[in-house]
């Protein structure tokens, strides 16, 4: 035990001296810090003009004659379609358009500009909108005409089970807080878990194997290097949620009109913490196993895409698990091992997971872990020491059976 320590406390000691890790630890805080200040500042930058642009129009049904304005936005009449376009090329207005006399059974209108557009400016859009709809509802007040612009404004509440407010409500955080800890948690276990694989890749090459190996036994020597990496990358993980929480709040100060309020529910925190520990150690098990029959460290990086490949799978499926977290295909990732990690905390951000789901894929994930850490050894045991030829399945099978 105190060697397996000893080498935990080294490979740990080794991995945070990173510069790769010490960089990569920092990057995400710190570019979300300065995209955070970057939109604050952009916007006090950026004068808004003040010169008035027009649009031009003709009413050919005879009923719009009641021309608004709209910030630096305003609309000027014109008799004939000949008067519109010259004044167009005079670039005297910056398009016009046509209200055709069967406008009110077609609802077309003939847009000309010399600007080649997928389609018109928001602004554009609106104050053609709202134009037509203050003529064409003319005669009522005002409110009425301004309600019709904005007919409604909804807003969502989500209840509980019990029918109180749900401490988890929907809109933009639903989706942004989920998709961003899942995006996380995916880089710290495959950084840690890669750490391990090129490790293995690079003292077998280097035979420095050979010499750690007359001192402990593979066990030992697998299960330090494991704890001492996830330790690194738990401390990874913890500086990116601590960083998260307080950028979100951050973001919801200066952007709530936008983006609304980004509160990190506590159980995410606590099951982000949770999944990690749990989905590292799987996946290092795995890449214990590879760097074991992987005779250099680039065709164990290769082979390994055979692994990590999988565990991305939830993030194809994000909008069934946001709008169908009970179906089950999403059940069935929740409890496979490898897609674990990634849909709990994906389901979390959406919605309530049921307390057995929960117990059942965390002992899925621990079970398996035990299991492919036992084959993980067997593995390592036997052929860490080969060079220059990866087994087959077939020698692989036959290890087993003899180990």
């Amino acid at each position: 035990m105190n060697k397996t320590l000893l080498l935990a406390k080294h490979e740990l000691l080794i991995t945070i001296r990173r510069r790769a890790f010490i960089i990569l630890t920092i990057a995400f805080p710190l570019l979300a810090l300065l995209g955070l200040l970057t939109a604050q500042t952009i916007p006090n930058m950026v004068k808004p003009s003040t010169e008035i642009e027009q649009i031009g129009y003709i009413d050919e049904v005879g009923i719009f004659n009641e021309s608004i304005s709209q910030g630096n936005l305003s609309l000027v009449s014109f008799s004939t379609e000949e008067d519109a376009k010259n004044a167009l090329i005079d670039k005297d207005i910056i398009e016009y358009f046509i209200i055709p006399s069967d406008y009110i059974s077609t609802g077309l209108i003939q847009r000309y500009s010399l600007k080649n557009e997928v389609e018109p400016k928001g602004t554009t859009q609106t104050i053609i909108r709202d134009f037509l709809l203050s003529n064409l509802l003319k005669g009522n007040n005002a409110d009425v005409i301004e309600r019709a612009k904005s007919p409604m404004n909804i807003a969502s509440i989500t209840l509980t089970g019990t029918g109180e407010i749900a401490p988890q409500q929907g809109g933009f955080a639903a989706i942004i807080i989920p998709y961003i800890f899942s995006i996380l948690l995916m880089i710290a276990i495959f950084t840690a878990s890669g750490y391990l694989l090129q490790g293995l890749g690079e003292e077998k090459e280097n035979r420095v194997m050979e010499i750690l190996l007359s001192s402990v036994s593979p066990g030992q020597l697998l299960a330090g290097k494991i704890i001492g990496l996830g330790v690194a990358g738990l401390v990874q993980v913890i500086v990116w949620l601590v960083s998260a929480n307080f950028l979100m709040r951050m973001a919801s100060a200066s952007f709530s009109n936008i983006i609304g309020v980004l509160n990190v529910p506590p159980l995410l925190l606590i099951f982000g913490v949770i999944y990690f520990i749990l989905g590292y150690l799987f996946m290092a098990v795995i890449m214990a196993g590879v760097g074991s029959i992987s005779p250099t460290a680039r065709e164990g990086q290769q082979m390994s895409a055979l692994f990590t490949i999988p565990v991305v799978i939830p993030i194809y499926f994000m909008a069934l698990i946001m709008e169908h977290p009970e179906s089950a295909l999403v059940k069935v990732i929740t409890f496979i091992p490898i897609t674990a990690p990634i849909t709990v905390i994906m389901r979390l951000g959406f919605s309530e997971i049921p307390v057995w789901e929960l117990a059942v894929s965390i002992l899925i994930l621990m079970l398996s872990i035990v299991g492919f850490f036992v084959l993980a050894v067997k593995l390592f045991r036997t052929y860490l020491l080969m060079y220059g030829k990866r087994p087959n399945l077939n020698e692989i099978i036959r290890s087993f059976r003899n180990a």
